[in-house]
């Protein structure tokens, strides 16, 4: 896993402060050396003077649009990318604030070359305070971003009275209680929050949030959208665990946005941890279990119109 280059994939609707985060994190003196992909669909380009100076790589995705073709463009940007390898610490994939970032994301597990060489390290989604509400009602593409995210940055705070700020945080975290959510005002937080999350890593949310896998925590409902978590006091057997998961996701896949998990193996000393975008899955065994660490399973899924009781039990049916 280390050696592959870490892509942060930033998203938002129109207008949230994807911008503003972007030209942070390119001005701040972190020592570290991104490559940019941006995309404008009638939003203000990044100032590319301001990129060059910082001493990044910015390459414009030459459509647009992040979305219509993504894949193709995309792969051949980081194909290129890949062959200059060395000249840059991580990628960030800025979205159309129009864009589902569903394709940007599969993107990193359908083609060989880009998977071998990049891991998508998170989900970032910039989000207004003072709008948010009313786009979660009008945009479904503002209700996926959130859906989809790892981190979460609240923006334009100073805009909202404290009630209407804990009113959005409700609404996000009836959509995706599973991300960090940061308040900010011109998205002013450290850089280390938003890149370099490996907030892939279910371990990390559990640190949080301790109580986010306990009854009663587990089942969280927007109007149309999702999130339910389970888990086994023990070890699945992986000859159970893998054909349900693959299964799964074959036939709920376009249902389910993203799936994220940790298992146990009998006689394995590493944890099994794999992540999905709709139909498709990628794991691997990552990390030893620590020393007294207790080997439970775990598994999140966000998603529309999911059969929360079939999902339980068949999580629950594969334990060993």
């Amino acid at each position: 896993m280390s050696d592959k280059i870490p892509v942060t994939v930033l998203t938002g609707y129109l207008g949230a402060g994807k911008t503003t985060l972007l030209n942070r994190i390119l001005t701040e003196p972190h020592g570290k050396r991104y490559a940019v992909i941006v995309n404008e669909f009638g939003e203000i380009g990044i100032d590319n003077e301001l990129v060059v100076g910082a001493d990044e790589e910015v390459f414009e995705m030459n459509n647009g649009c992040i979305c219509c073709t993504v894949r193709g463009d995309l792969i051949r940007i980081l194909d290129g990318l890949m062959k200059r390898k060395g000249k840059f610490d991580a990628i960030i994939v800025e979205t159309t604030g129009l864009a589902d970032p569903a394709p940007v994301a599969q993107t990193f597990f359908m083609d060989q070359d880009v998977s071998d060489a990049a891991r998508l390290d998170a989900v970032v989604t910039v989000a207004d305070a003072k709008w948010l509400s009313e786009r979660l009602k009008d945009a479904p593409e503002a209700k996926s971003q959130i859906a989809f995210a790892d981190v979460i940055i609240l923006n334009k705070i100073d805009l909202v009275s404290e009630k209407e700020l804990e009113e959005v945080e409700a609404r996000i975290r009836a959509i995706n209680p599973y991300a960090k959510l940061h308040r900010t005002t011109n998205c002013a937080l450290p850089i280390s929050e938003v890149l370099e999350r490996n907030a892939f890593d279910l371990e990390r949310i559990i640190e949080l949030e301790p109580d986010f896998l306990e009854e009663g925590h587990h089942h969280h409902h927007d109007e149309d959208m999702q999130s339910l978590s389970v888990q086994i006091d023990g070890e699945v057997d992986p000859e159970k665990f893998m054909p349900w998961i693959s299964n799964l996701t074959q036939v709920e896949g376009p249902n389910i946005l993203r799936c994220k998990g940790i298992v146990a193996f009998p006689n394995e000393p590493k944890r099994f941890v794999f992540q999905g975008v709709h139909m498709i899955l990628d794991g691997d065994v990552q990390d030893d279990w620590k020393p007294g660490q207790k080997r439970n399973s775990k598994v999140v899924f966000i998603g529309r119109d999911l059969n929360e009781k079939a999902i339980r039990e068949g999580f629950l049916a594969t334990a060993a």
